[in-house]
């Protein structure tokens, strides 16, 4: 806990075998309460792997949910368990547990309601491996962003994230899509309801076991990313009206128990 506050630690995993280990064995105990994997449909042994660091909250879709169908029950049953803070942490190690602590504190002092671990501040993305024509586009498509949603984010596609859980109470999520344009989403309602991003400069890291889009798929998302802005900006103007700005009938994350898909730790 951090000012008794409870912390958890969200994974949402495909195919992360040989990357959990070394993820989970930079996480910070000290101050993270509980974590929950989980694992979408992966081809190789995640599920088991969890099971054997000894993560007690382990949940397997029955069926592939997308990335951001991943975050929606990440973050339904960190809800669920009483999390006050909530840090969405990839286990594929691309990201380093060990700046958690400057995840949470801004937090839990009543600074920001969000915080992201940023790849472009500092020099952390091409000296990690970023791609160029990802650095290129990362940069395009957040300066787009900052112009369409009035912000001054470094970047807004970092997977590296914390929210208090009055965020994630109020937004309707259940709205925003289930493939990677999540991520982007979920951004831009937190924009739209005026609420302050903090972001720390965090590291990264490009290797063959990190998860990683490929190029088309990073094109559609592209696309997704102009589109949210897009819709942010007519919406704002009165001239749209999106289902993932509607605060008032939006649909919100179930918060219920553990459903019968959570798989028992031997």
């Amino acid at each position: 806990m951090v000012h008794g506050k409870k912390v958890v630690v969200v994974m949402p995993a495909y195919n992360a075998e040989k990357t959990l280990d070394q993820t989970y064995a930079e996480i910070p105990f000290d101050l993270v309460d509980e974590i929950i994997l989980v694992d979408d449909v992966s081809k190789d042994d995640t599920v088991e792997k969890a099971k054997s660091l000894g993560i007690h909250h382990v949940i397997r879709h029955e069926n592939n949910r997308g990335y951001g169908g991943n975050q929606k029950t990440c973050y339904q049953h960190a809800l669920a368990i009483g999390a006050d803070i909530v840090v969405m942490l990839h286990p594929d190690y691309q990201y380093t547990p060990k700046l958690i602590e400057a995840m949470v504190y801004p937090i839990a002092n009543g600074l920001f309601p969000v915080m992201l671990g940023s790849r472009i501040l500092g020099k952390g993305a091409l000296v990690g491996g970023m791609p160029l024509y990802k650095y290129i586009a990362n940069r395009f498509l957040t300066f787009f962003q900052n112009v369409m949603m009035g912000q001054k984010l470094a970047e807004y596609h970092t997977g590296y994230r914390a929210f208090s859980r009055e965020i994630l109470e109020t937004l309707p999520l259940d709205e925003n899509d289930d493939d990677f344009v999540f991520d982007n989403e979920m951004l831009a309602q937190i924009a739209y309801a005026d609420h302050i991003i903090g972001e720390v400069t965090c590291p990264t890291k490009y290797f063959e076991e990190a998860s990683s889009i490929n190029f088309s798929r990073s094109v559609k998302y592209g696309l997704g990313v102009l589109k949210v802005s897009l819709a942010f900006r007519l919406n704002k103007m009165g001239l749209m009206n999106s289902r993932i700005f509607d605060f008032q009938t939006g649909k919100r994350l179930p918060i219920s128990a553990i459903p019968a898909e959570k798989v028992p730790n031997a």
